[in-house]
């Protein structure tokens, strides 16, 4: 009997041990289960954070021509610098434009001059003021070929000419007095100043010019506003 009982105590030692461990090891919020190594992974602050969107720069989206939108100071408004019938500082609408004008010539050659004289009226009928200034383009059509006048030399001004009226330029030519049949003039062509449109129109001069020898034009023609109504 006393065997029994001893192996009976041991057994209840032996299970009273086990529980105590099973209760230490169910315990992991005290003091003792830190620095312990965990049983499960824990989760990761990536993990139960949300994510953060993606930052966006703000752009302006682009209008046709550059501008930046409606309003901006890119964008291309009518009747702006830089294109026909834009303002300019003189107060004008811009340079007076060949289609603008009405281009006719009369001959002025008065008796006893050494030249004949062809005067060329540009008639503003564009609707608006217009500036013109400098050289027009003056080219004789004969039967040796074209035939360019030759600037004068005389000084430039710069005018504005108003809408409804004339300006005026010369073209002095050498009259054929030889009594041959010298260098027939068929037509005169015209080209206001920075223009590249011309007009051509029937020349009222006298109908030859004299054959000569030397180099360059014989015929000569001066800036706009160098001749007047009459002559």
């Amino acid at each position: 009997m006393r065997v029994h009982k001893l192996t009976f105590a041991a057994a209840l030692a032996v299970a009273a041990g086990l529980s105590l461990t099973a209760c230490q090891n169910d315990d992991v919020s005290g003091p003792e289960a830190q620095g312990r190594p965990s049983s499960a992974p824990t989760a990761s602050s990536a993990s139960t954070a949300p994510a953060a969107p993606p930052k966006t720069t703000a752009s302006t989206a682009s209008t046709p021509g550059g501008s930046s939108g409606p309003g901006s100071a890119g964008q291309a408004t009518a009747g702006g610098s830089g294109g026909s019938g834009a303002a300019t500082g003189n107060g004008t609408s811009g340079k007076c434009r060949t289609d603008e004008l009405e281009i006719t010539a009369v001959e002025r050659t008065i008796d006893g001059d050494l030249d004949g004289t062809v005067v060329v009226e540009l008639k503003n009928h564009g609707g608006r003021d217009c500036s013109i200034s400098g050289y027009p383009g003056a080219d004789l059509k004969t039967s040796a070929g074209q035939l360019s006048a030759k600037r004068t030399g005389e000084p430039v001004v710069s005018a504005v000419l108003k809408n409804g009226k004339s300006t005026f330029f010369g073209i002095s030519y050498p009259l054929n007095k030889s009594n041959g049949s010298g260098v027939r003039i068929t037509g005169l062509i015209v080209t206001p100043p920075d223009e590249t449109k011309s007009v051509t129109l029937n020349w009222p001069g006298a109908a030859t010019l004299p054959v000569t020898d030397g180099t360059g034009s014989p015929v000569k023609v001066g800036p706009i506003g160098s001749a007047g109504q009459g002559g």
